[in-house]
């Protein structure tokens, strides 16, 4: 592989390097940075001289948070995330079906759930699209399903099926059920009798994800959510060189198979290390502490505002996720702990509380991702315990999720307060962004520009949603590449550019910092280039 020499355009080295007046990698990491002399350096070998054309160079992006097997195997079945009425998911799904008469399951996501008042979708209106086999799609959450009546009957699910422990069926008020599946447990009731993707099917779906990560800019990528099929999916890609970045792995605690589970957790993370090194790293283990707002399945500390019987759905009992927490950093792993109600992050603080008081001090990094609610008496924990916040900057906006589903779940007080980034960043605590790709874009650029303008892609609100919290597009920058190094144990050899760091590098079409923040959405990626190579 040649070298390669950066001009014509803006180098940007990160906050903490600022502007550098040229780069050189070779061997797959940065090699120079400093003035030198005139025209193409000596390295020794061939140099490739790349042209910016004006536009601007800096450390690729990382992703703190997102779910590529998910978001690749969306493209496998029917195409509903664009579809703006339950009519047009039925056509779509009629027209797949109608395209694949050999399939026994289809299986698709994912649909926006506000296309009804509460969220709830009816099998008779799937069954209006597809009658003679079991059609089971995905909400845009990940959190929920809605099935056809073959579907349910495949499971056994019917008025006699009681809920299970972790999860809510959706019923009728003659207690059938409705067609809608609420978290884990119960979506685990269709999941398990599903006729599977093939090991095939599965490997190319991880390809098109992670190319499709590279063509935003991004070449690390942390899955946080991996059980054991991923895991041979991922050993799978491996040895197809189908992974065009690098990722680490999660792998999901499960609470009902935690005490068999622990001890084959370092086994695992060895062998997928083995399987592509610099490529795959397995190296965290993930909590999903409870649920989300909008199916009233996040843990909060005050009942729900429209539903007063209830505070949620935790996944873990406190006690059990504190020692589960401390088994997992025993063990050497990270942790990385979805929560998203209030007493849901209040319970994630906890737990990483009790693992440095019980297994002692050592430099963890644990994440807790999204954190939409946070009560003020936890705000400064995050800082004082060490632990990272990794938001998905694309939520702090009032879209149509937020303003039909989650502020009437809330109410007004605590929906403004919400994905307090700029409060988290004040308050001295790390910051990283992740996507949640597929609940929602890659597009890290998207994501940057609604962090620092708090609105949508139309500009609105004027003035941004809870303007308190935009944040400046340096820090956004920075949460977006030096901030997900951190999280990832990589500070110095990624999100930076110094002498000796991966040639991990995005050219981007304009430079952000002197883009208005109203702008910010049309800078595009032209190129992305992974330990020197170019990806993108």
């Amino acid at each position: 592989m040649p070298a390669v020499t950066f001009t014509g355009g803006t180098i940007w080295g990160g906050a903490a390097v600022g502007d550098l007046p040229r780069l050189l990698v070779d061997g797959g990491v940065v090699v120079e940075t400093g003035p030198g002399g005139a025209g193409v350096p000596e390295t020794g070998h061939e140099t490739e001289v790349v042209d910016l054309d004006g536009g601007f160079l800096m450390p690729a992006f990382g992703d703190g948070h997102a779910h590529p097997v998910l978001a690749g195997l969306e493209g496998l079945g029917p195409r509903i995330r664009a579809c703006r009425s339950v009519r047009e998911i039925q056509d779509a799904v009629r027209a797949w079906a109608d395209g694949n008469p050999e399939t026994p399951w289809i299986l698709g996501g994912s649909y926006d759930a506000t296309l009804t008042p509460d969220g709830m979708f009816d099998a008779r209106w799937l069954d209006e699209a597809v009658d003679d086999r079991p059609v089971v799609l995905r909400a845009w959450d990940y959190h929920t399903v809605w099935c056809n009546s073959a579907a349910l009957a495949k499971a056994g699910i019917d008025a006699d099926t009681p809920d299970p422990p972790g999860g809510r069926i959706a019923r009728r008020p003659d207690g059938s059920p409705l067609g809608t599946l609420i978290e884990w447990d119960a979506v685990d009731l269709v999941a398990a009798v599903a006729a599977p993707w093939s090991r095939a099917q599965k490997v190319e779906a991880l390809r098109r994800a992670t190319g499709e990560l590279a063509r935003h800019g991004i070449t690390w990528v942390q899955d946080a959510w991996v059980d054991p099929d991923d895991v041979e999916t991922y050993l799978a890609a491996a040895a197809a060189d189908a992974l065009a970045i690098r990722a680490d792995l999660a792998f999901r605690a499960d609470p009902h198979r935690w005490a068999g589970q622990r001890g084959e957790l370092s086994a695992t993370r060895d062998l997928l290390e083995r399987a592509a090194p610099g490529r795959l790293t397995a190296r965290t283990v993930k909590f999903f502490v409870d649920g989300i707002i909008e199916n009233r399945t996040a843990h909060l500390l005050d009942p729900y505002s429209d539903h007063r019987c209830t505070r949620g759905m935790p996944v873990w009992g406190d006690q059990a996720l504190r020692e589960a927490a401390a088994e997992a950093d025993r063990q050497g792993f990270a942790l990385h702990l979805h929560a998203i109600g209030d007493a849901g992050v209040r319970s994630a603080l906890d737990a990483i509380e009790h693992v440095e008081r019980v297994n002692g001090p050592r430099d963890r990094r644990p994440v807790v991702a999204h954190a939409q609610l946070v009560s003020p008496d936890d705000l400064d924990r995050f800082a004082a315990l060490g632990v990272v916040a990794c938001f998905q900057p694309l939520w702090a906006r009032r879209d149509a999720v937020m303003r039909k589903l989650t502020i009437p779940r809330i109410g007004p007080e605590r929906g403004g307060a919400q994905y307090r980034i700029g409060s988290v960043l004040r308050s001295g605590a790390r910051v990283s962004f992740g996507s949640d790709w597929p609940v929602t874009s890659p597009d890290v650029l998207a994501g940057i520009a609604t962090a620092v303008t708090r609105q949508d892609g139309d500009g609105e609100p004027a003035g941004g949603w809870l303007p308190g919290e935009r944040i400046d597009v340096v820090s956004a920058l920075s949460a977006a590449t030096a901030g997900v190094a951190y999280q990832a144990f990589a500070e110095g050899r990624r999100g930076t550019l110094v002498p000796g760091a991966d040639a991990d590098l995005v050219w981007l079409s304009a430079d952000p910092r002197a883009t208005p923040p109203e702008r910010l959405h049309e800078i595009r990626v032209r190129g992305t280039w992974l330990a020197g190579h170019r990806v993108h």
